[in-house]
């Protein structure tokens, strides 16, 4: 149970991590929690959506960030499944005109949670 308390607190601080790094357009801040082969997926209004973690950070460092819109941080942590040293993490990332849904699988390495993989959706509220 220690295991599974320390998990899923060193899990949450990597989701927040994650969701500073999206709301302020901090590209290096969101490297640090994405593994470097990570693949980023999903649709958009029902577009495929596909890229490499390195051009998913790319994009996020070439536009205008949530903050500077003048958007408040309303990320948050829907759940956490955690087993041994994989996780998944389901989020809401409401930015920017969208109401984003991503699952972040996550993989222990080296005694540090990462982002191995980001599925993301826009649902209509």
């Amino acid at each position: 149970m220690e295991n599974l308390d320390r998990s899923t607190a060193e899990i949450k601080l990597v989701l927040e991590t994650y969701f500073n790094g999206i709301f302020f357009g901090d590209a290096k801040l969101l490297r640090s929690v994405f593994h470097t082969q990570a693949l980023v997926a999903g649709d958009i209004n029902g577009i495929p959506y596909f890229k490499t973690a390195d051009q998913y950070l790319t994009g996020v460092e070439n536009r205008k960030s949530p903050y500077e819109s003048g958007e408040v941080l309303s990320m948050k942590i829907v759940s956490i499944e955690i087993m041994n040293s994989i996780a998944v993490a389901k989020v809401n990332v409401p930015i920017f005109e969208y109401n984003y849904y991503d699952f972040l699988s996550l993989v222990l390495i080296d005694n540090k949670w990462l982002i191995i993989n980001k599925l993301l959706t826009h649902i209509n509220n």
